[in-house]
């Protein structure tokens, strides 16, 4: 039986076109881009968060310690008028970096005050060492809430001393260590990552702002992709292949370690008195807890590695090969730099300052791993976590800068009575003044190391703890730093008559004197500690400045 169907009548259709087809096609989801961009911006705010936290925590304190030295530069390149009788105490340890120049040239362009522009460039170099962090944790721990764990523990101990090498993690103004270190966290992660030229640009960048910790850098990097070719390579590669290329590997590691390339000409008894105080230069001074806290991180890193090889965690095991691999190189130089004789003169380059990179490594690997089996998802750990690091951080800089404020900003009055009297002299004594002080007053109580120099924007005469750090790392400074010191002894019992004797041989016209003032100084400003004097003219004990001092002076100022 044949079923017969009649068509139904039908309503009639709109012609359907080509374009009407695509218009009906599914609009591509575009919330997997929306979340994605979103999750970067998430990042970016995280780690501005972390930032502000570890700024925080650090305290800023322009001025202080090597601030001595490179604001001063920076100042000096803006105002050519400054420091015309001591501007070799920091102008020529500056030769070897372009920091002062690049911040001058910073500051011009923007018309941006110094001490704004110092405290951008800080808060940026600590914001892109954190960024760098978070990119190398993720590429080892992927994108879980595991790498937050690292960076949050970078931030918290910037200010972590870094065993007997007299330096932190990071330092409370603006260093151009600071910067280079963010250079070379940003090239680690690019090397991770599988990239080689992006690295030696940032490099090059960063030699020119810190040589030493370039070169620092550039071991690393070098020892990180030889660990990543290893790591990496073909198991079939015989153990005969590798040993082939291993005396090349290590002849380029050589290559890439400059301060093995320096040559220095034999020191001067001078130049050995001023290298005997800085302690933290000579690895058999250190204290027994110093030297564990150089040795150590080998043994953490070697524990790390056996771990990443068994949990299979590539990246992991490139790191710590690394990091193991350049610890053990560069205390190997260290110690060749300190037991031949004929190698003395490059004990001021410092060759345990390696540790910093050593440090940070360690310290973003182990908050990682708190993260990843401590803390795990719990939010009260984390807050708990976060409370000891930064707490505990920022209590440790409360107790040793103690007279001062915890973030000396721009435009901040200061109840330090040394800042107070530094300020006043910027003020309101003449850019050619020639100032005198304590020696050692750096040390005073109540100081906290803030530089003369760099706040008060006036020249001095040498003193005994930076200007001696900075002799190390210039010699010709030598005879200059003694006679001066020389002239300066005795300060405490200083008469008027020994300051015009100051003021006959060197041209110094004013000094700075604790309080109540020697009898007989013209003393204009005070505050509860100090005096702000000048010295009087006298006729009698006026006399021309010895020859050799002029010329040396006019030599080095130069």
């Amino acid at each position: 039986m044949t079923m017969v169907t009649t068509p139904l009548p039908c309503t009639p259709q709109p012609a359907i076109s080509l374009s009407s087809v695509k218009s009906r096609r599914p609009a591509p989801d575009s919330r997997p881009q929306f979340t994605q961009r979103s999750q970067r911006i998430l990042e970016i705010l995280l780690v501005v968060g972390l930032t502000m936290l570890g700024f925080l925590a650090m305290g800023y304190h322009p001025g202080y310690e090597d601030d001595g030295v490179y604001l001063a530069a920076v100042k000096a390149q803006l105002n050519p008028a400054l420091f015309p009788h001591d501007a070799a105490f920091f102008r020529l340890q500056m030769q070897a970096t372009l920091f002062d120049t690049g911040m001058a040239h910073f500051i011009r362009l923007t018309e941006m005050p110094v001490s704004w522009a110092e405290l951008l460039w800080q808060w940026i170099s600590l914001f892109l060492t954190l960024w760098a962090s978070e990119k190398i944790a993720r590429q080892i721990f992927g994108s879980g809430l595991v790498r937050w764990a690292g960076v949050a523990t970078v931030g918290a101990m910037f200010t972590l001393p870094i065993a007997g090498t007299a330096l932190n993690l990071m330092d409370q103004h603006l260093h151009p260590r600071n910067l280079a270190t963010a250079l070379i966290m940003i090239s680690v992660s690019q090397v991770l990552a599988g990239k080689r030229w992006q690295p030696l640009s940032l490099m090059i960048v960063a030699a020119l702002i810190h040589p030493i910790m370039a070169a620092f850098g550039l071991s690393f990097c070098g020892f990180l992709m030889l660990a990543s070719r290893w790591m990496l390579a073909p198991r079939e590669a015989g153990q005969r292949s590798f040993r082939s290329q291993w005396s090349t590997r290590v002849a380029s590691l050589a290559i890439t370690s400059l301060p093995l390339r320096w040559v220095f000409e034999p020191p001067s008894d001078i130049w050995r008195k001023a290298l005997d105080t800085r302690t933290y230069c000579f690895l058999n001074r250190w204290a027994w807890y110093e030297l564990v806290g150089a040795v150590a991180p080998l043994l953490i890193f070697w524990l790390l590695w056996r771990m990443g090889r068994k949990q299979g965690l590539t990246k992991l095991t490139c790191l710590t090969l690394a990091a193991m691999l350049f610890g053990i190189f560069q205390l190997g130089v260290a110690i060749l730099i300190q037991s031949v004789p004929s190698l003395i003169r490059l004990i001021p380059l410092q060759p345990m300052r390696f540790l910093q990179l050593t440090y940070l490594f360690m310290l973003l690997l182990g908050g990682c791993l708190a993260g990843k089996y401590l803390l795990r998802s719990s939010w009260w750990r984390w807050a708990l976590f976060l409370l000891l690091l930064y707490g505990g951080m920022f209590i440790a800089q409360r107790q040793l800068l103690d007279s001062s404020e915890h973030l000396e900003l721009p435009g901040q009055q200061s109840a330090n009575s040394w800042i107070q009297t530094f300020t006043w002299i910027r003020q309101h004594t003449p850019s050619d003044a020639y100032f005198a002080l304590d020696p050692k007053y750096l040390s005073a109580p109540g100081e906290d190391y803030h530089s003369f120099r760099a706040l008060a924007e006036r020249s001095q005469l040498s003193d005994g703890i930076k200007d001696t750090a900075v002799v190390t790392q210039v010699p010709e400074l030598g005879p200059l730093w003694q006679s001066q010191l020389a002239a300066q002894q005795g300060w405490a019992e200083f008469k008027l008559a020994d300051f015009e004797r100051l003021r006959a041989d060197w041209g110094v016209d004013w000094v700075v004197v604790a309080y109540p003032q020697t009898a007989g100084l013209d003393c204009v400003w005070r505050n509860r500690a100090l005096w702000v004097c000048r010295i009087p003219f006298n006729a009698r004990a006026a006399k021309a400045v010895p020859r050799q001092n002029s010329d040396l002076l006019s030599k080095l100022s130069r």
